[in-house]
Order: structure tokens, then C-alpha cells, then sequence
């Protein structure tokens, strides 16, 4: 197997992370009013990411940089292309970050709504416009060639808007929609935990209609793979499974299926997706693949060692912050701290 592969497939490996793990941030961002009825709840909501949201976010953050330095032209390409809605993505993410850190700086009632609509806006705008984005790249795009040479974007902000890219965006809002639920009803206890139980059904429900119509118009339209058909059967199970399992109750199951349908999304459309890593809906000149866009060889092996060596520290660092942070939080675990401070603490944590 080549490096380019190699990085391709890391490259994936890098995107199921982020959309796993910053899919349920998403998805209990953009709900927080819908699932939590009150302050307390609200807060008891937002701090089921307090801790895990910051790192969550680094894993697009090395996708980008993973992205840059094994496939410069690709990057170029992209962000260059893609200039708008990576914006609106960016600002969004920043609005949320803030809104996490600002809602509970002051008291008043209408300070608190004002970020709390921040953290909706924010986590659903880049929810939406990742499927849109994702969902250019694997149906391609119009490619020019400039008087340098290299391959550029040559069309504009609504050639993205596409009926393909906008089915593939309420796909993935849907989705993490239903997976934040899942990871509501796993992280809560009491009202808020009924109410994402509840929640996780309508929310599956309509995630099954887009994902099939996605899905299936990526395999039919995009994909000459065969196998690729694998993951998009399995992902259709892996959803219907998760479902099953909130009914039941066991939100641990529902997490891991939810969280296994993503996973598989993903690994269709990267599948469907390679050797290409932008194609050109041009004709009269060739799109980019693993093999034009790629850095050299020698540079292709030094980043791999650096991740194989790199990697696990990262992975393991993330899995005990997950372990630390396990417990089941509720309206009653949020008591009022001292006079004289804003913020909310989790009771028993002094």
C-alpha cells in the first residue's frame, strides 16, 4: 500500500472522529431549548460537554493540518474553493465556543437566552454545512486550470447548493441531531433523560429518510465500487439497531450504534470518493486524486511516523478524560455556588 493511501485512509480515520465525537456536541447544541425546559436543566445540558467539547473540536483541526501536508493541492483547492461556507462554519464554531464560556457569566434571564440561541445557531450551522460540504467533494466539482498551473475551484458559493449537497447537509444535522440525543440519554438522568429518549425517535425517524435518499444517490450516482455497498447497508443497520436500543433503554448501545452509523457513513463516502480527492464535473481536464495532489514520498513517510508514535498518546489522553467525566448529570446535580459568583457547580464536586 502506498503513503498516499495510507494518508488518504488516515485522513478518514481523522474525519469519523471529528463527526463522531463533535456530532454529539452538535447535536445536544443545537437542542439545548428543545430537551432542557429550564435554567437548570439547560445548565445540567451544557455541562454534559463542558469538558469534552474543546477537545472534541481538535480533531478537525489536525484533519485540516493532516489534509494540508499530505495533499497541499487538495487543500488548496478546497479551502480556496470552498472559501464561504468553510467561513460560516469557522464563525459558527467560534460563536459556540463563546457561548459555552459567556452564558453564565451573568444572571439575567435574557443574557442567558441570548447565548443559549448563539449555541443553537452554532452548533447547527456547521452540522448542516459539513454534509453540504462533504457531499460536494464526493459528487465533484468544477475544476479549472490557473496560468500557474494548479487546479482551482471555478465556480461559485451556490454551485454548492446543490439538491445532492442539500440532502447530504439535513443528513448530517439529522444525524447528529439523533446523536446528541443518544448522548443526552447516556450523560442525564430524571426529565432530561426522558425527554432525549423521546426526542431520539423523531429525530431517527427523519435521519432514516435523508440517510437512505443519501445514501443510496451517492451509491447509485458517485460510487463504481461494489463494495462500498457494505458500509451503506451496514450504516442503515447500525441506525435501526440504535433505535432498537433506545427503545429499551440502553443508551450505552444506542451511543455505540449511532455512533457506528456515522462511522460507516463516512466510509462510503470516502470509499466512494477514492482515488479522487476532488473530482472535476469538467470534462476537458482531470480531477484531483491521491496521486497529483500529493506532498512528496519523503514527506509522506516522515508524517507517518510521527503518527504511529504520536497517535496513541493522543487517543489514550481522550479515553481517560471520557473516564473521568462518566457520571449521569441532572437538574438536581446543578446547585447555586456561593453569593457573589454566577456560575453553577456540579453537586459533590467540592
Amino acid at each position: 500500500m502506498s503513503f498516499n493511501t495510507v494518508w488518504f485512509l488516515l485522513i478518514a480515520v481523522l474525519w469519523v472522529g471529528y463527526f463522531v465525537l463533535e456530532g454529539f456536541d452538535f447535536g445536544v447544541g443545537m437542542l439545548l431549548r428543545v430537551i432542557g425546559r429550564n435554567e437548570g436543566e439547560r445548565r445540567a445540558i451544557v455541562s454534559t460537554l463542558g469538558p469534552l467539547w474543546d477537545g472534541n473540536e481538535v480533531w478537525v483541526l489536525v484533519a485540516g493540518g493532516a489534509t494540508f501536508a499530505a495533499f497541499p493541492e487538495w487543500y488548496a483547492t478546497l479551502f480556496s474553493g470552498f472559501y464561504l461556507p468553510l467561513l460560516l462554519i469557522l464563525v459558527a464554531l467560534i460563536l459556540r465556543g463563546v457561548s459555552f464560556e459567556y452564558r453564565s457569566k451573568h444572571a439575567d434571564t435574557t443574557w442567558r437566552a441570548r447565548w443559549d440561541y448563539a449555541l443553537i445557531i452554532g452548533s447547527a450551522l456547521p452540522a448542516l454545512l459539513w454534509g453540504v460540504a462533504f457531499a460536494n467533494i464526493v459528487r465533484g466539482v468544477p475544476l479549472q486550470q490557473s496560468a500557474q498551473g494548479h487546479i482551482e475551484y471555478a465556480g461559485g458559493f451556490f454551485n454548492l447548493l446543490n439538491p445532492y449537497a442539500l440532502v447530504g447537509g439535513l443528513t448530517t444535522l439529522s444525524l447528529f441531531a439523533t446523536h446528541g440525543c443518544m448522548f443526552l440519554a447516556l450523560k442525564t438522568d430524571g426529565a432530561i433523560r426522558d425527554r432525549a429518549n423521546s426526542l431520539a425517535r423523531t429525530c431517527g425517524a427523519a435521519t432514516a429518510v435523508f440517510a437512505v435518499v443519501f445514501l443510496l444517490w451517492t451509491q447509485f450516482a458517485y460510487s463504481d465500487k461494489a463494495w462500498t455497498w457494505a458500509p451503506v447497508l451496514l450504516a442503515a443497520g447500525s441506525l435501526l439497531t440504535a433505535m432498537w436500543f433506545n427503545s429499551k433503554g440502553r443508551e450505552g448501545w444506542a451511543f455505540a450504534f449511532t455512533s457506528g452509523t456515522i462511522t460507516l457513513a463516512v466510509v462510503a463516502l470516502f470509499g466512494a470518493l477514492y482515488p479522487n480527492v476532488m473530482p472535476n464535473i469538467e470534462p476537458a481536464l482531470p480531477g484531483l486524486t491521491i496521486v497529483n495532489a500529493s506532498s512528496t514520498q519523503y514527506t509522506l513517510k516522515t508524517m507517518t511516523i510521527v503518527a504511529v508514535v504520536l497517535t496513541p498518546i493522543v487517543l489514550a489522553y481522550q479515553a481517560w478524560t471520557y473516564w473521568v467525566f462518566r457520571r449521569r448529570l441532572s437538574a438536581s446535580s446543578i446547585v447555586a455556588p456561593e453569593a457573589g459568583t454566577l456560575d453553577y457547580v456540579i453537586a459533590g464536586s467540592k
